[in-house]
């Protein structure tokens, strides 16, 4: 798989990945993976063995361990559909806000305190 990055079309601001054709096609296998997550028993699968479990999808290494490393920005630059990676996220426990919190480089508590529903998580 190639590497979509860097794509003139990410508006030339760090640590922004538009979601287009190209980046599309280069995360299809993750997001598919990420999708499968709708099943309950897959999401048991994936947490009970995520190796076995990624290596039924066609992904590549750097997508695989983005996975691993719970790296959700890096993931959105290989093709990951923020959308469907809510699927990964919740199967292991985390949530919308500690995904930004990460894709920011803030702690969550930093990162809670720029929201304006200080209660949400």
């Amino acid at each position: 798989m190639t590497d979509p990055s860097p794509n003139p079309r990410d508006w030339g601001i760090a640590g922004t990945y538009v979601f287009d054709g190209d980046r599309s096609r280069a995360g299809y296998a993750v997001n598919k993976l990420c999708m499968s997550l709708t099943r309950p028993e897959n999401r048991e699968r994936f947490r009970q063995d995520e190796e076995a479990y990624m290596a039924g999808f066609a992904l590549s290494e750097a997508q695989k361990q983005a996975i691993r490393d719970r790296d959700w920005l890096e993931l959105v630059r290989l093709g990951g559909n923020i959308y469907y990676m809510i699927k990964i996220s919740a199967t292991v426990g985390a949530g919308l806000y500690a995904m930004g919190a990460q894709m920011r480089g803030q702690s969550l508590e930093a990162f809670l305190a720029t929201r304006q529903n200080k209660g949400a998580v």
